[in-house]
């Protein structure tokens, strides 16, 4: 891959790694709290309630957070996808490929701002 056509390709790796870390640290946090915690009765269920995520989502900070928990591993899976589709011989796809696995994440940031500022 030469450098000089594809001078966007340290910002994807960039991507990839802060992704990569985003993932690894803080979604089996979340994974553990809200589908293991409460069940086996470590948390009070109320933390959790209805009520109180909807008050908390509308704090910027927590939707700041929000963001960066969804957005990052986006980037992440569509540098994952883009080059394992290249290693398995899509060879002729190779000029498409960072569109459609680039742009679907773009697609997925948008309906992630969509959801977090306009709708709540």
């Amino acid at each position: 891959m030469n450098y000089k056509e594809h001078k966007s390709e340290p910002f994807w790796w960039g991507m990839f790694s802060q992704g990569g870390v985003i993932a690894a640290l803080l979604i089996p946090i979340h994974i553990f709290l809200c589908g293991l915690a409460v069940p086996l009765g470590l948390i009070d269920p109320e933390l959790l309630s209805y009520e109180r995520i909807t008050a908390l989502l509308q704090n910027p900070l927590v939707k700041v957070y929000l963001c960066i928990l969804l957005i990052f591993p986006l980037y992440h899976a569509a540098h994952r996808i883009r080059f394992t589709l290249a290693e398995i011989g899509l060879h002729s796809l190779a000029k498409v490929l960072p569109f459609l696995c680039y742009g679907g994440a773009l697609l997925g940031t948008a309906v992630v701002l969509y959801i977090l500022w306009v709708l709540l």
